[in-house]
């Protein structure tokens, strides 16, 4: 029992290869972890979230917009997070890739407490069912799309910030202009 609360309580480290890169299967097991054990990254995992993924994927295909047949919200996070780490392999750069996600965060976050107060949306309910209540179809499609893009970066950050932390010794902050 002690075992696991150990594992609930820490993550796993990252490993290096031998030529000093990040062992990809410890980057896996910490993703893993990271979906499992943290609430802000775990929520990939929510119905409410597969929802919006899906309708996302659902509404880019009809727009004739090209979508990869991700099969869950989940797999589209991950697969997300190994790309960033994999294009942004220096300090500066997953800083800026990091902070980037962040201002994307802020403004998702800002525009759906926006679009859901002119509303009278509910909290904590499906983001597709409240999207209904909007009549115009832009501003639906903003809203709803800004909740998934709230859930990803709100996922990325967390988990990213904490790869950042590990890989640099210290704890993100972003690049401030």
């Amino acid at each position: 029992m002690a075992e696991a609360t150990q594992q609930e309580n820490f993550p796993p480290k990252l490993r290096k290869t031998v030529d000093g890169g990040i062992d990809i299967g410890s980057i896996a097991d910490l993703l893993e972890w990271f979906l499992t054990f943290d609430q802000r990254v775990g929520l990939m995992r929510l119905p409410q979230v597969e929802e919006l993924f899906q309708w996302k994927q659902k509404s880019d295909a009809e727009k004739g917009i090209e979508v990869y047949p991700f099969e869950n919200a989940e797999a589209r996070f991950a697969v997300g997070a190994f790309q960033a780490l994999g294009e942004n392999q220096t300090e500066d750069q997953l800083q800026s890739w990091i902070t980037e996600v962040l201002q994307a965060l802020g403004e998702a976050k800002q525009t759906n407490e926006d679009i859901a107060k002119s509303h009278n949306l509910k909290q904590n309910e499906s983001h597709i069912a409240q999207g209904e209540a909007i009549t115009n179809d832009i501003e639906r499609q903003i809203y709803l799309t800004s909740c998934w893009i709230e859930s990803l970066c709100t996922a990325e950050v967390r988990f990213l910030g904490w790869v950042y932390q590990e890989l640099y010794g210290k704890p993100f902050q972003p690049i401030t202009v």
